[in-house]
């Protein structure tokens, strides 16, 4: 592969709703510029970008990819980004490298969820955006709807730049609108035809609207469109890119990516109408002072490179896919971690296309390529000379939404599975594995139950380790209700030395269920000698982790060891940990003793269409809704909900709102369980310890 300076260089993700063809549009771009010589289909499983042995099983994207196109002098450095929701986390890297988020959506179906989730995405990562209206062979395809659709959700900033000439088993080419220029064709057979009759109102209408729309966008080029009433196509092409990058212009091109129309001319305007990386500023701080420190995108300046992905391959080792921020990178530059404060030292530099690796010999300002064998890095991390340190904002990812508790299937695998889960942790940051003390459970968690399930398909192809995914066990616990004195007589005599112990303990709810236990030391008159009165609170402290209900930890519980007696001789510290775990269990029978469950703190926010869904499915949830506030355009309902009901809640608020809803939350307290629903929590733990026995 060639080397590109970065004037020379465009990066680009594809993002939209899954099966909108953002796959295929990679592949039919990759054919159209003859980087591939064959046009691989999803449903063949021989594309370029889903080559993950998953991917081809699903018929999905499950990771980004890249596809770096080289058309006309230029490097395309596209990135293919999974559209469906489960893997959102895949988009957090890429729109930290990108200039332009290319947004596709469907001729017929038009804006879907994925395309809308797209958008704001591009706004909130600063990136231009621009629609690619794809699929125009397909029966029923309609331009014109889609268009007016995307003008009436995101304002007159939506420009018409490339048109199609017919649609469905009619469309045969394009008309470029700031060429004022037909063409027809694909590949080797595209040539340019006089701009069709029909549609010469319609170019002279939109070519007006983008001079509007790129005089809008520089002060100069607006007075001198009121003053003159017209600009050059220069002065134009000048405001148009300058509107891309601020997001007051978002031009919108159709395509066939399955037929391959239209295809040239999309590689055209992104080699000549979206921005380079180069001279773009890039804002850091320094590791020493954390002061800002800001780098621009030019050979001239240090070094500095961001990790926003990274692949974990068993066989191949780790890749680490990198965007060259600023300077040049080479297979010899000295690598410092600046994150890790480690230097690094690289097994090669690579350009990735798909999962085919290309060794260059240097990227210049602004490219991306891949390092492998890096020992301590990971994604988020920054690269820079040593002496010129910079450390650009790590990647904050979502907290996961769906969690299941996850186990070797088969006996002997437990090593397997959790180092396999580590790996796949590398390369899959938006997961997370964790311990839960208290149930002695591992959690994985993930965006949704497609997420976790890929994570156990992976674990299987790639390591050899076959993981079970159950629902987590729900840490309950238990307490009690009223106060009650219980004595606990422990006495045993078997010839020689006997065992006596011999107590009064009143046990009451202390009334705050964040203080476990709580023990009160009252004997009078030596009844208990002194130096057994430790092993007796540690009999109770031994004995609270199992409650008397159902065998939860015991808590909010308070121990007054009042009276009892002993035996000059038989008496001992066993005996009297002994006499105290009877006592307790005793005591807490008669106390009536409670279930407690986890109450969880949830904020879910949804358009305002689906707010009666939502609240009548809390309420069938046990869950009491606390409020309501107006966010960034959505509703937002804020509840308290048992954690028993909220673990396929990620699955139904997708369900319920069309991938539109979304929600976190986190623990709040402990509540007690209604009674029916404490009986059989009670019948399903002892018959779980039946099992055990």
């Amino acid at each position: 592969m060639a080397e590109y300076l970065s004037k020379d260089i465009r990066n680009i993700a594809l993002m939209g709703h899954g099966s909108e063809g953002k796959t295929t549009l990679a592949e039919s771009m990759l054919y159209a510029a003859g980087n591939i010589d064959r046009q691989g289909k999803v449903e063949d499983g021989n594309t370029t970008t889903d080559y993950d042995p998953e991917e081809i099983k699903r018929g999905i994207s499950i990771s980004a990819a890249m596809a770096p196109v080289e058309w006309k002098k230029t490097k395309i450095n596209l990135i293919d980004v999974p559209g469906y929701f489960d893997f959102v986390g895949e988009s957090i890297g890429p729109l930290r490298v990108v200039r332009t988020v290319g947004i596709v959506v469907s001729s017929v179906g038009g804006i879907s969820v994925g395309a809308d989730k797209a958008w704001q995405a591009a706004g909130k990562a600063g990136c231009g955006r621009m629609f690619i209206i794809n699929q125009m062979d397909r029966e029923n395809a309609d331009y014109d709807k889609v268009l007016h659709e995307l003008r009436d959700k995101y304002g007159s900033s939506v420009v018409p730049l490339i048109m199609p000439i017919g649609s469905a088993s009619s469309f045969k080419g394009v008309v470029n609108l700031l060429e004022n220029k037909g063409y027809e064709g694909a590949g080797k057979g595209l040539k340019e035809v006089p701009v069709p009759q029909n549609l010469n109102d319609a170019v002279e209408q939109y070519l007006s609207e983008i001079t509007e729309a790129a005089a809008e966008a520089d002060d100069d080029l607006l007075e001198k469109y009121f003053e003159v009433g017209e600009l050059t196509h220069e002065e134009i092409l000048v405001g148009f890119r300058k509107g891309m990058q601020s997001g007051k212009i978002v031009p919108v091109v159709a395509a066939s990516a399955l037929t391959g129309v239209g295809i040239a001319k999309l590689l055209d305007f992104m080699v000549e109408y979206l921005n380079s990386p180069e001279g773009g500023v890039q804002v850091g701080v320094d590791p020493k002072d954390g002061s800002e420190i800001a780098r621009k995108c030019v050979n001239s300046e240090p070094f500095s490179a961001y990790v926003f992905k990274t692949v974990a391959d068993p066989f191949v080792g780790k890749l680490s896919l990198v965007k060259v921020m600023s300077g040049t990178l080479s297979a010899s530059t000295a690598l410092y971690n600046v994150n890790q404060e480690r230097a690094e030292k690289s097994g090669g530099l690579f350009v990735m296309r798909g999962k085919k690796q290309t060794n260059v010999p240097v990227l210049n300002a602004g490219d991306i390529g891949a390092l492998s064998k890096l020992n301590y890095t990971a994604t988020g991390d920054t690269l820079s000379e040593q002496g010129s340190p910079i450390k650009y904002p790590e990647i904050v990812y979502a907290e996961p939404s769906f969690t299941k508790a996850v186990y070797a299937a088969k006996q002997g695998e437990e090593d397997k599975v959790f180092t396999g889960l580590a790996r796949l942790q590398e390369e899959d940051p938006s997961l997370r594995v964790t311990k839960n003390a208290e149930t002695t459970e591992t959690l994985l968690s993930g965006e949704g139950e497609l997420h976790l399930d890929v994570v156990r398909s992976k674990l299987a192809s790639k390591f050899g380790a076959t993981a079970a995914l159950e629902d987590p066990k729900v840490p309950y616990r238990e307490t009690i209700r009223k106060t009650v004195s219980a004595q606990g007589r422990h006495k045993k005599q078997s010839g020689g030395h006997g065992q006596f112990g011999d107590v009064w303990i009143e046990f009451s709810p202390i009334g705050d269920t964040n203080i476990e236990f709580e023990f009160v030391d009252a004997v009078v008159g030596g009844v208990v000698p002194r130096n057994f009165i430790p092993a007796v609170e540690k009999g109770l402290r031994e004995n609270i982790v199992k409650g008397v209900l159902a065998g939860y930890p015991m808590v909010g519980l308070r121990a007054k060891l009042y009276d009892g007696s002993y035996h000059a001789v038989d008496s001992s510290e066993m005996a009297f940990k002994t006499a105290a775990r009877i006592a307790y269990k005793k005591g807490c029978m008669e106390a009536s003793p409670a279930l407690l469950e986890p109450i969880m703190h949830v904020k879910v926010l949804v358009p305002d269409e689906y707010m009666g869904d939502i609240m009548g499915d809390i309420n069938k949830r046990r869950g009491r809704i606390m409020g309501m506030n107006q966010v960034d355009g959505m509703q937002q309902v804020v509840a308290e909900i048992p954690q028993s009901e909220m673990f396929k809640y990620a699955t139904d608020l997708r369900s319920m709102t069309q991938a539109r809803g979304s929600f976190t939350m986190q623990f709040e307290r402990y509540e007690e369980v209604p009674g029916d629903i404490a009986k059989k929590i009670a019948e399903s733990a002892k018959k779980d310890e039946d099992e055990e026995d």
